[in-house]
């Protein structure tokens, strides 16, 4: 049984997801977002214009004269799910942690999912596997899967990005959309991400905290490492410390940036700082305008 209160962030979000979602945003999921592939629907007699290639040779040796082969584009998409619940997605210094972020960015892209009749799948991972729940079409499915981004209660503190892509793998054998969430603070998890881009469409979720890029100025300050419980006292008014923290910031997020392009990963980057619908739009403008000049 759900609480009144978790019911009431539910039905809070679901609103303001579909709101959302009736406006431009989900017109724009719609035709960024293409199907699989073709999908053969009838073999019908030869009409002058149809394309020679499209014959249907064996049916029209049966026949006597010409038939071809005739396909519609397959719409309805697979969409996957996948957000990290380790403990440093807990983190938010602003009105909201990095993992109510994510929900709510999981919670229109469900909608989305659902009203253009695509299948939605979740998985909800920390150093292991914590839910999975199939894809499946539906209201009522779409819902299930945002109650269970705001119950999940993540047990294990740590990320295994790697582990989670390799599942995914195992259980997803056509082509999907797959949405990655976490603020991919693991190491190791390049080559099963590669892996996964060959196989499916990807896009990465990216989501930091303001903080975490620009640590206040208030002398020695204590750390702890929310995955490990690992403690360190650092000094922000150390100009050397602190230009030394904000050159190796710049040079991972500008590695993982080559690296995705490199691999064609397309990257949504989010914060916990507001504005997530008007990222949204602003990423489905921009893949928009890169695929039609691909």
């Amino acid at each position: 049984m759900l609480s009144r209160e978790v019911m009431r962030q539910v039905r809070r979000l679901q609103l303001r997801a579909r709101r959302a979602v009736e406006d431009p945003l989900g017109g724009a999921y719609r035709s960024v977002f293409k199907g699989t592939g073709i999908a053969f629907e009838e073999v019908r007699e030869y009409q002058p214009g149809d394309e020679i290639r499209s014959i249907d040779w064996n049916v029209t040796a049966r026949m006597g004269h010409p038939f071809v082969k005739r396909y519609i584009e397959e719409r309805e998409l697979t969409v996957f799910l996948m957000l990290d619940a380790s403990a440093s997605m807990g983190f938010g210094s602003v009105s909201q942690s990095k993992r109510d972020v994510v929900a709510e960015i999981a919670a229109l892209l469900t909608l989305c999912a659902v009203s253009n009749n695509d299948k939605v799948g979740l998985i909800l991972f920390t150093d292991a596997i914590e839910r999975f729940v199939p894809p499946r079409k539906g209201p009522r499915h779409g819902l299930r899967i945002i109650r269970d981004l705001f119950v999940h209660k993540p047990v294990g503190p740590s990320t295994n990005v790697e582990g989670a892509l390799d599942f995914l793998n195992k259980i997803q054998h056509r082509r999907a959309l797959v949405f990655l969430f976490s603020d991919f603070l693991d190491e190791g998890f390049e080559r099963a991400m590669r892996r996964t881009a060959r196989r499916h469409d990807v896009v990465a979720v990216t989501i930091r905290d303001p903080h975490e890029d620009a640590l206040p100025d208030v002398g020695l300050l204590e750390l702890q490492d929310p995955e490990t419980g690992d403690l360190a006292t650092i000094d922000t008014s150390n100009a050397e410390f602190m230009r030394a923290y904000h050159a190796r910031r710049d040079e991972l997020q500008s590695s993982f940036t080559q690296w995705t392009r490199a691999h064609k990963i397309d990257v949504l980057a989010t914060t916990t700082e507001g504005g997530h619908l008007d990222a949204l739009m602003r990423f489905f403008q921009q893949r928009e305008r890169r695929l039609k000049h691909t």
